[in-house]
């Protein structure tokens, strides 16, 4: 029987019973992306603008998959389309929603427009 106190303690408990989410991924500053790049790490750069709907369909995605532990210490930037040309121009970008994986040094592959998140996995997958 569902009583009034198992009802409001299950509900009470929600809040701690969300999957813990990734860092978001943190603005772009060339230092710290040649610093991940030097530590040969796995690195995500995700050109976006605030008012492209793909880009705000690729967001949750890439949230979930950054949360995920293999996924858990890829560095992870965001780029403003808008704001930073000249980050847009060295990424030999021409649109936002486009997704760019590097290990080290290395560019390992890059997505324009993808919201499936299957494609979206298994790109982030080429830069482990």
């Amino acid at each position: 029987m569902l009583t009034r106190r198992i009802l409001l303690g299950s509900l009470a408990a929600l809040p701690f019973m969300r999957p813990a989410l990734a860092a978001p991924a943190r603005p772009f500053v060339i230092g710290e992306f040649k610093a991940a790049q030097a530590a040969d790490k796995a690195i995500l750069v995700d050109i976006t603008a605030s008012w492209c709907p793909v880009c705000r369909r690729q967001k949750p995605i890439l949230s979930r998959l950054l949360a995920e532990p293999r996924f858990r210490d890829m560095a992870a930037f965001e780029v403003d389309f808008d704001a930073q040309k000249d980050i847009v121009g060295m990424m030999n970008t021409r649109m936002q929603s486009t997704l760019i994986v590097f290990r080290g040094d290395d560019e390992m592959g890059r997505t324009v427009g993808d919201t499936n998140p299957t494609s979206i996995e298994a790109l982030l997958a080429m830069a482990l």
